[in-house]
């Protein structure tokens, strides 16, 4: 169960005649080679590239600690586009490897500015102030920064990594929302009484039911928020999620990645409104007035400095990608590997001492069961939610595959091999979007019938044929006899070659624990009363999903309460 880590060094050179603009302008460049880093999914990426006559003639990736499947597909597409575009401003991230497509773009946009003799950002950051200082560009701290903003505040958020987005760049489902306009459209019938109770069942009943009727009523606005002009969202395709009982998790057409799809929206409509976003700038604490959060301290390179402000929002994400913290409050899960991004460290939770705010939920740790065997990376719980069904190495099926993460990762660790296959056809893989880039990544095995597939994938062939057409019977049948699967999630049968299998396993996925806070997002302290100035969104805060946090409400949660957490601060500045 441990993950499993690759470094690799990719002699990657492309020649790239004449290039005349780029992200930064490209005037002025001095000859020889020049080196950019930035910020991957596993590290930094470095990069070089020569200058002759003021020119870039090519440009190579030095080293870089990315997964091979993904970053060879990523960094080629980004070099490509470089190549033929000359440009960095306008490039698409890698569907699956946002964090690793930023890095790159980062790296070769640092490197230009070494050749003009620059900082990579070009700024010297100093003591300042603002009305509303955010920590963490995630997509809580996005939100947050576009609506407070675009309220007139003045705003900065600072993010220590080289990319906005954090985990939410991963997130490969949806937003979950109920009574909304997508689902009326759609004939799908829905209500906020039954995503409540959904929600609930799914967190053990440990979750604030203020919290949660909060998250309910504001969800179907939400999506109205996010689709209006000012974000531009595409969450026209509403489909079935684990622990639902009926279809309401909102993402593009298509069942396209959610994360893809909506932090460079967020970013793009942050700086739109006005928020100055800082990357590279590490908080190192949060400062106190009087027992009120007055602003932070902040690192950037070896220099620290202070930006004073009337209020801080903190969106700084879980801790999941902090062992020492994940056996202290779990300590069966040593060891686990991780889907988290290097920057959920949990490092909020230290500068919040000072003021005694309250910690809720902090043992109550998620493990997501799809995750691709020895990687880290998630296979969306949509493939499950289609059609997709879980078997193990002996070809039998062993759970209902949309019960909640707990109970399927449970199952799935009971195995003899403690992971499992999924297992769906073509007819899946054209309902779901998302499926394409486990196939550039080389995730998926591939036959022409289902015998051939299982011997592919070391699976009983007998058994799995047998499996298959019992399920396929159930889906003529809307009847789970078996497991009790929801007929909604049995709309597809197994039958369109060719068919796919994905060895997958358990991996810690997200914390639900964190800082207690209202439903005005106020972070509240041991006495049970706010933090004067301090608001607190997203993954950082426990409470909303009790023992287990169901898919889908995770981005539910990190925008509905980034958005409150703003029109909190906005309201507390105002009348202060």
């Amino acid at each position: 169960m441990k993950l499993k880590k690759v470094f690799f060094i990719v002699p990657l050179i492309l020649l790239l005649g004449g290039i005349t603009s780029c992200a930064r302008n490209l005037r002025n460049l001095n000859d020889g080679t020049f080196i950019g880093s930035g910020v991957g999914r596993n590290g930094n990426i470095e990069v070089e590239i020569t200058v002759t006559n003021g020119k870039i003639v090519a440009a190579k990736v030095l080293n870089d600690k990315e997964t091979p499947e993904i970053a060879e597909e990523a960094k080629n597409e980004i070099l490509q586009k470089f190549l033929t575009d000359g440009t960095t401003s306008q490039l698409d991230t890698l569907s699956g490897a946002t964090i690793t497509t930023n890095g790159l773009l980062d790296a070769l946009d640092a490197a230009v500015a070494a050749a003009q003799g620059l900082e990579a950002s070009d700024v010297s950051y100093h003591d300042t102030e603002c009305d509303i200082v955010i920590i963490g560009a995630g997509g809580a701290g996005l939100v947050a920064a576009t609506e407070a903003a675009s309220k007139g505040a003045g705003v900065i958020v600072l993010e220590k990594q080289g990319v906005a987005g954090g985990n939410s760049n991963n997130s490969t489902g949806g937003i979950n929302a109920s009574y909304t306009k997508e689902q009326e459209r759609l004939g799908i019938r829905d209500s906020k009484d039954v995503f409540f109770n959904d929600t609930m069942r799914g967190g053990q009943y440990l979750n604030n039911t203020a919290l949660v009727h909060k998250l309910v009523d504001e969800s179907a606005r939400m999506v109205e928020w996010l689709q209006s002009p000012m974000i531009g969202a595409d969450l026209s395709d509403v489909g079935m999620f684990g622990g639902a009982t009926n279809k309401r998790i909102h993402r593009p057409k298509g069942g396209g990645a959610i994360g893809a799809h909506l932090i460079p929206l967020l970013h793009k409509a942050a700086l739109k409104q006005g928020a100055e976003i800082r990357f590279n700038n590490r908080v190192v604490d949060i400062i106190s007035k009087g027992g009120r959060a007055a602003g932070v301290k902040v690192r950037y390179k070896d220099k620290e400095y202070k930006i004073m402000a009337k209020s801080v929002i903190i969106t700084t994400g879980g801790f999941g990608a902090n062992p020492k913290l994940i056996e202290f409050y779990q300590p069966a899960l040593a060891g686990f590997a991780t889907t988290n991004n290097p920057g959920s460290t949990g490092d909020a939770f230290a500068m919040v001492e000072k003021f005694d705010a309250a910690l809720v939920h902090m043992e109550q740790i998620q493990i997501h069961p799809t995750v691709v065997k020895g990687s880290g990376f998630m296979i969306s719980e949509a493939v499950r939610g289609n059609g997709a069904i879980l078997v193990y190495k002996n070809g039998t099926r062993f759970i209902n595959e949309i019960e909640t993460r707990n109970i399927v990762s449970g199952a799935v660790l009971r195995g003899k091999e403690k992971s499992a296959f999924l297992i769906f056809d073509q007819g899946i893989r054209d309902s779901l979007k998302v499926i394409d880039s486990y196939a550039k990544f080389s995730w998926m095995i591939e036959a022409p019938s289902i015998k051939e597939l299982a011997e592919k994938a070391k699976i009983d062939p007998q058994a799995l044929e047998q499996t298959v057409q019992n399920y396929n019977q159930s889906v003529e049948l809307k009847r789970d006899d078996e497991f009790g699967r929801n007929p909604s999630s049995m709309e597809r049968k197994i039958e369109n070659a060719p068919f796919y299998a994905i060895e997958i396993e358990p991996a810690i996925h997200h914390t639900m624990g964190g800082l207690k806070i209202n439903t005005e997002a106020q972070v509240i302290n041991k006495a049970g009363n706010p933090i004067p100035g301090l608001y607190a969104a997203g993954e950082v805060t426990g409470g909303i999903h009790g023992a287990e946090r169901l898919g889908g409400n995770a981005v539910a949660d990190f925008c509905i309460f980034g958005k409150i957490a703003a029109d909190s601060a906005v309201n507390y500045i105002r009348f202060k």
